[in-house]
């Protein structure tokens, strides 16, 4: 893109007063950002109003910088681009929703932005072993099946869904809250790294933005726009992958949510989705036989075999987990249900741990782990 061309699209976004939606009519009024810094002061009022039309008349100090700053980060890597609404190469389907960005950052391969297949899988910052485990499980049948997975990059849901999409070798899409310079959270720099190989990261935000709260739930726009549907794996009534559930509604995409234990708090607002119209999922095959992605099961990975395996070799009804049931339990009330002494229950605990049946929770619970 021409210095020119690309210093009048930023030159647009950092004009004081001018918002997603101004920058939208402006453009309808009078074509590509160039043309409408040619406007005449009243051609401008008649659209954006006497205080944002002076200041559209006038370069905000930092543009030539910024210019500057992104020219360079562009010329670093020959996966670095800026797209602009007018490049081809734009998500059509960002183009549907009712506040596209101007410009999208994408660190990575473009050709995941055009994927075929695309789920989001959202949840949970602070889930449950069960739901982090759900997470990577459902990403990794899902991208063995073909599917590209979209998160946030954070912490909990967001990258166990990454990482499951990694281990089966799948592209994955990263949508994220600062600056394509910057990776938040810091721990997940190296996922970031890996992310970018085969798939992509992408941002709204101009390099340098920093982590402010804000940005998150405005990111979740373009999570559920890249997607052709949203997994909720777990989540809080009051939380931002319910505004990712909901936007995804919105634009007519399908949302689905794994239900959980009814005395888990993160399992609360899967349950309400649920009870809103979303559809209740147990395995990732009901996700590819809903959006019609898949006819057969994905083929069963290693881990999931080792899995099996490991089912195989318990024990026919294994009278520990049975008692643990699947809801969190304490330790105290397992002993009640069990008649161990404490020191046979927890020897019993630490070796179900460490096979990967059993999960601890905060506030001293345990939680027997299910396959997805």
């Amino acid at each position: 893109m021409a210095r020119d061309e690309l210093a009048a699209w930023l030159r647009l976004l950092l004009t004081p007063g001018v918002g997603h939606e101004t920058a939208r009519k402006l453009l309808a009024a009078f074509g590509l950002p160039e043309t409408v810094f040619t406007q005449s002061l009243a051609a401008l009022q008649a659209v954006a109003g006497s205080r944002i039309a002076q200041a559209l008349l006038t370069p905000p100090d930092a543009l030539d910088s910024t210019v500057d700053r992104l020219q360079a980060w562009l010329a670093e890597a020959p996966d670095h681009h800026v797209l602009t609404l007018a490049d081809p190469r734009y998500p059509p389907e960002l183009l549907q929703m009712a506040d596209p960005p101007l410009l999208l950052y994408v660190m990575g391969q473009l050709g995941a932005l055009q994927h075929p297949r695309r789920l989001a899988i959202v949840g949970s910052r602070n889930p449950t072993p069960q739901g982090h485990a759900n997470a990577r499980q459902f990403a990794r049948a899902l991208g063995q099946a073909g599917v590209c997975v979209v998160s946030g990059l954070a912490l909990g849901v967001d990258g166990a869904a990454h990482e499951g999409a990694l281990e089966a070798e799948a592209p994955t899409i990263a949508v994220i809250g600062t600056g394509l310079d910057r990776v938040y959270p810091k721990r997940h720099l190296a996922l970031a790294h890996r992310i970018a190989v085969s798939g992509a990261l992408v941002s709204e935000y101009p390099l340098g933005t920093p982590p402010l709260p804000a940005h998150f739930p405005q990111r979740n726009r373009i999570i559920a726009g890249l997607s052709q549907g949203t997994l909720v794996v777990e989540a809080a009534v009051q939380s931002g992958s319910l505004i990712t559930a909901r936007l995804a509604a919105e634009q007519g995409r399908e949302v689905f949510a794994i239900p959980g234990s009814i005395h888990a708090p993160q399992s609360r607002g899967c349950h309400a989705l649920i009870r809103q119209g979303a559809k209740l999922v147990e395995s990732a095959q009901d996700i590819l036989e809903d959006l019609r992605l898949s006819t057969s099961p994905p083929p069963m990975d290693s881990t999931a075999e080792s899995s099996a395996a490991h089912a195989a070799e318990r024990a026919p009804g294994d009278s520990l987990l049975d008692a643990m049931g699947f809801d969190p339990v304490s330790l105290d009330a397992l002993q009640a249900r069990t008649g161990l002494d404490t020191a046979h229950l927890q020897a019993r605990l630490l070796e179900l741990e460490l096979n990967g049946d059993v999960g601890r929770l905060p506030g001293g619970l345990l939680q027997r782990l299910g396959q997805a």
